[in-house]
């Protein structure tokens, strides 16, 4: 596997393809391991949240989620595959573990959204096994019975995959807090993915996805809540690509030698 520096986290320089095939033999392991997808907010955030950070440095895979981070990676010299978004890799998912009989669990979203998700994906993969959707109350992670019943939910209902749909960084750090705990081969940090798959958001057209301004399409849809996010917060990525410009291509010059 292909692991680069990219700023201030590392990026798995995969295809759609491979990464697929990463996962699955992450399942088959049955490591307890975990996914995250980083995008510009997520970069901002690695800068100065402590638990994030942490959270990443033990994830198994890191995806490319944005097309502005592969613009960035191909200024540095050190271009990424492909974009992997959550968004486009979930329903991959879905159809190769209908395929391969692996069953999926689906923690987050608003209450009543991740089992619309469910049934609207049943229709597409009739063979989709979803073994169980809860949608937590806000400020479950600092609730001890709170968490107790999810890890009771989870391993009662034994899944392959379990999506966890909670924003971040709640979604990372719970997900590198609580991997043996709740001992499922193979979790996923996808954000917004169950609204889309509920069709209670609707995505950007593809054409704005890959000019890299989808994010102006979520400001339209949710402008409240989307504004300090992309408008106060976000900017900060420029600053971010301008501090890490040479770092990044001097440390993966020093990663492809030591691995020669």
């Amino acid at each position: 596997m292909s692991r680069i520096k990219f700023m201030n986290t590392e990026i798995d320089n995969l295809t759609m393809n491979e990464t697929l095939s990463a996962i699955e033999d992450l399942i088959q392991q049955r490591k307890n391991a975990y996914v995250v997808t980083p995008n510009v907010d997520h970069i901002v955030k690695l800068e100065s949240n402590e638990k994030l950070k942490a959270s990443y440095s033990e994830a198994d895979l890191i995806l490319t989620d944005g097309m502005p981070l592969i613009w960035a990676s191909k200024i540095y010299r050190t271009p990424i595959k492909e974009k992997i978004s959550g968004s486009d890799i979930f329903p991959e998912l879905c159809k190769l573990a209908a395929e391969k009989h692996y069953s999926m669990f689906f923690l987050g979203a608003k209450e009543g959204v991740a089992a619309k998700a469910a049934e609207k994906l049943k229709v597409h993969f009739p063979d989709l096994k979803i073994t169980g959707c809860y949608a937590p109350p806000f400020g479950f992670e600092s609730n001890p019975k709170e968490l107790e019943k999810i890890e009771h939910l989870i391993k009662d209902a034994n899944p392959h995959i379990l999506i966890l749909a909670l924003g971040c960084p709640k979604q990372e750090v719970l997900a590198h807090q609580f991997r043996n705990l709740f001992g499922v081969p193979i979790t996923l940090c996808l954000g917004a993915t169950l609204d889309f798959a509920a069709e209670n958001v609707k995505r950007a057209p593809h054409w704005m996805r890959n000019a890299g301004i989808e994010w102006v399409y979520r400001l339209y849809q949710e402008p409240v809540r989307m504004f300090k996010r992309y408008i106060l917060e976000d900017w900060k990525f420029i600053k971010l690509f301008v501090k890490y410009w040479g770092q990044n291509s001097r440390k993966n010059v020093f990663l492809e030698e030591t691995k020669r």
